[in-house]
């Protein structure tokens, strides 16, 4: 998993944890540029709600402060960096662990294997990613299924039919990564509904509840909050041990039993996939798609690729590596939409960033949104444009920013493989039609997502 990049629910995972709400005895974060307090409890929370969400107050600060700028949440300083340079400073020296998959275990209040030292969790992660990469070498043509199933689904439907991206995508999610995660039990629709219902009811929480502390203010919505997050953990230890006395060998969960895990580490991993897999799968395909609608250049070049490289076969996750502008129309959807527009870590040992000191245990915000935006980073920053990952100064500067590479965390690596299958399987077969007159908006919390549903139209290729 990236140990610096992604998902903006780092951010809220440091805060419900880390946040100490003394009020500074320093109006500085160690020096560095930015704001003072707003209120003595809260610091700068007020701000951020003000803004409408952690992306846009980071934009802002970072216009008035520059690259390197402070801010407060409750009494602990806060040191965000937005460009390429400090995020490459601070990260080189801060590998030790896995940011993601900590802070969200620790949102969840799962602490078993947290404090093991250096070793564990490097071996916890190691079969945590060696779990995911073998999942989808085993059940990849039920990957292919899944998606030749949807797409099925859109070649019946007449030309002018709207299609919502949003409904069918997060569907396409919910099934390919409950069965590759969890096995055939999920094949039953009503199991995905029920999956479903709990998940959105978990991932909404950690994305705004904690933010804002709406969640605590509210005993009904934190009842279902917590009734919800009981019922998946159920659903998962029920399925895991399942698994166990089948002694199956083909799914994510399988391969954790292969481990030393205790039953309980093994629900918690299989938690924080299904949670953060969906969404990602199910956001980068529905902007990918939303993308290419715009442009009938891009996809025609993606046709030609595919055309060229797949004729009429389908694709196999050997010729993955070889679709070049494939990888260019993610890498840019990753980009464009600013997928995961905030992370975050807890400075570990004190660094220093340009002049700037950073002290131990200070809240260090990876202003990823504001970065992948940037005009000294990115030529014309707001437009699609594929053909930009064409050159050397970009691919380094995109995996700089731990969106590809060796550093990529799995859930993305899935997502990217889920979302290529998806092109690969649509494009040869449809061509997608953007509908005049419908403007897109952003809602910046954990993951980039449209505000509302998007609709597209297809038509079949001739």
């Amino acid at each position: 998993m990236l140990d610096f990049a992604i998902f903006a629910v780092t951010f809220v995972i440091i805060l419900v944890g880390a946040v100490l709400y003394l009020y500074p005895s320093s109006r500085r974060a160690s020096g560095i540029p930015g704001l003072n307090p707003t209120d003595e409890k809260d610091g700068n929370l007020q701000d951020i709600v003000n803004r409408g969400s952690l992306h846009e107050f980071l934009v802002s600060l970072h216009q008035e402060f520059g690259s390197v700028a402070s801010f407060w949440f409750g009494g602990r300083p806060v040191v965000s960096l937005g460009s390429v340079d400090q995020l490459q400073q601070h990260i080189n020296p801060n590998r030790t662990t896995d940011s993601f998959e900590t802070m969200l275990k620790s949102l969840l209040g799962y602490q078993s294997g947290m404090g093991g030292g250096a070793n564990e969790t490097m071996i916890r992660k190691k079969v945590y990613e060696s779990a995911i990469n073998n999942t989808l070498k085993n059940n990849f043509p039920l990957v292919l299924k899944v998606v030749e199933e949807l797409v099925g689904k859109w070649k019946s439907f007449p030309d002018a039919q709207h299609t919502p991206l949003c409904a069918h995508l997060l569907g396409l999610a919910m099934k390919t990564v409950t069965q590759l995660a969890l096995g055939e039990r999920f094949k039953d629709d009503t199991e995905v509904i029920s999956f479903r219902k709990n998940h959105d009811a978990i991932w909404s929480e950690i994305g705004k509840g904690y933010l804002d502390g709406s969640l605590e203010k509210s005993s009904s919505r934190k009842g279902h909050y917590e009734k919800a997050l009981s019922e998946m953990e159920s659903v998962l230890l029920s399925v895991a041990k399942e698994r166990k006395a089948q002694r199956k060998q083909t799914v994510f969960v399988d391969t954790l039993f292969q481990s030393s895990l205790t039953e309980r580490q093994i629900m918690e991993d299989c938690m924080v996939f299904t949670l953060a897999g969906c969404v990602i799968t199910a956001n980068l395909c529905i902007w990918a798609l939303h993308f290419l609608s715009t442009s009938e250049e891009v996809q025609d070049k993606l046709y030609q690729e595919l055309e060229d490289i797949l004729g009429s076969d389908p694709v196999s996750l050997d010729k993955i590596p070889k679709l070049k502008y494939c990888q260019q129309v993610l890498n840019e959807t990753v980009r464009t939409a600013k997928l995961t527009p905030v992370a975050a870590r807890l400075q570990e040992v004190e660094g220093k960033v340009d002049q700037h000191v950073i002290p131990k245990e200070t809240l260090v915000i990876y202003a990823l949104g504001v970065v992948l935006q940037d005009s000294d980073t990115w030529s014309t920053p707001y437009r699609f444009d594929p053909d930009r990952f064409e050159e050397e100064s970009a691919r380094k500067s995109f995996c700089l920013l731990g969106f590809s590479g060796n550093q990529t965390c799995p859930e993305l690596r899935f997502a990217y493989t889920v979302a290529t299958v998806l092109l690969s399987t649509l494009v040869r077969q449809l061509k997608l039609h953007k509908l005049k007159g419908q403007v897109m908006e952003v809602r910046s919390e954990l993951v980039s997502t449209p505000k509302d549903e998007t609709w597209i139209t297809v038509s079949r290729r001739s």
